[in-house]
Parts: structure tokens; C-alpha cells; sequence
């Protein structure tokens, strides 16, 4: 059962590769509550899209809404607010999140991690990002990665910014 404060989040499969990542959904879910839980934000009543993809269609949508020509990870995209008197009836949309298999998979195997841990991670990433958060200036980054150190750590998954060797 979700948290009170969690958003609805639905998750669409739109690329093969996923389906035998059967525990792929939990760990969304469950990454999305455990950080709306923690952080200061509005997501009660609120909605949120994450797209289960390959490194193609995550190509194309970066290529297409940031002109860059190469696959990535994950993206965000923040649901523009409507202005004025907002239906009680509707919920609030938060936003998308795309996250690509391939890529996803590479860095997992890459860093030695498990995979629903990476994916847990880039799921809480995306999630802050359609609440607000992000990491253009240096300043903003220590605290988007401290939050998500602090909403990994509640999940039991080890500091993914830590360097190999290295106590933080």
C-alpha cells in the first residue's frame, strides 16, 4: 500500500528489454514512496509518469527535447503547473521520467552494482527533479546528491556517489 504522501505513480513498459526485470516495478515504487516520504515537497494527490525504455527511444526524446544525439540514463520531464483555480477533483501532475534499459544495465555492471539498486537510484534522481531539484550549479548538486544519499540509505542501498575505498 502506498505511503499517504506518495504520488500515484503508473509505470509504462514501452521497450522488450524490460520484461525480464521482473522486480523492476517494486523497486520504482518503492523508491518513489521512500522519497516523497523524505522530501519537503507537495506530492499528495499527485501524479507522476515513468516510461520503462530502450537506449533508442531514450535517444530520441533527448535528441528531440534537448538536441542532444546520444542515449542516456534517465529524464525528467517536469509537468507545466496550470495557472489559476485547480479542480480539487484532478490531481496534480507532476510529471515524466524516461529511464533506458541498456544504458541503465551497462553502468550497473560497469560500478559493480545490483541493477534494482542503479534503477532505484534513477528513479529517486528523476523524482527530484520533477519536484524541483537540480544540479546545473555545484551548489545545487551537493544537495540533490545528499537527498538522494539520505532516500538511498532509507532504502538499505549504499551511497552511489561513493568512491571505491573512500569512508564519506
Amino acid at each position: 500500500m502506498p505511503l499517504s504522501n506518495s504520488p500515484e505513480t503508473e509505470i509504462l513498459i514501452t521497450a522488450d528489454c524490460w520484461q525480464n526485470e521482473s522486480g523492476a516495478a517494486l523497486a520504482i515504487h518503492r523508491a518513489i514512496e521512500t522519497a516523497a516520504s523524505i522530501v519537503d515537497a507537495e506530492t499528495i494527490d499527485a501524479e507522476l509518469a515513468i516510461m520503462l525504455t530502450d537506449d533508442e527511444g531514450i535517444r530520441t526524446l533527448n535528441k528531440n527535447w534537448r538536441g542532444i544525439d546520444k542515449p542516456t540514463n534517465v529524464l525528467s520531464f517536469p509537468a507545466l503547473q496550470p495557472t489559476g483555480p485547480r479542480d480539487d477533483d484532478m490531481p496534480r501532475m507532476l510529471g515524466d521520467i524516461a529511464i533506458a534499459y541498456q544504458t541503465t544495465r551497462a553502468e550497473a555492471d560497469a560500478e559493480s552494482k545490483p541493477f534494482e539498486n542503479h534503477l532505484s537510484h534513477l528513479a529517486v534522481h528523476g523524482f527530484l527533479h520533477l519536484i524541483g531539484y537540480d544540479h546545473e550549479k555545484d551548489s545545487d548538486a551537493e544537495i540533490m546528491e545528499e537527498l538522494e544519499r539520505k532516500i538511498l540509505a532509507q532504502l538499505g542501498i549504499p551511497d552511489p556517489y561513493a568512491i571505491e575505498g573512500q569512508v564519506n
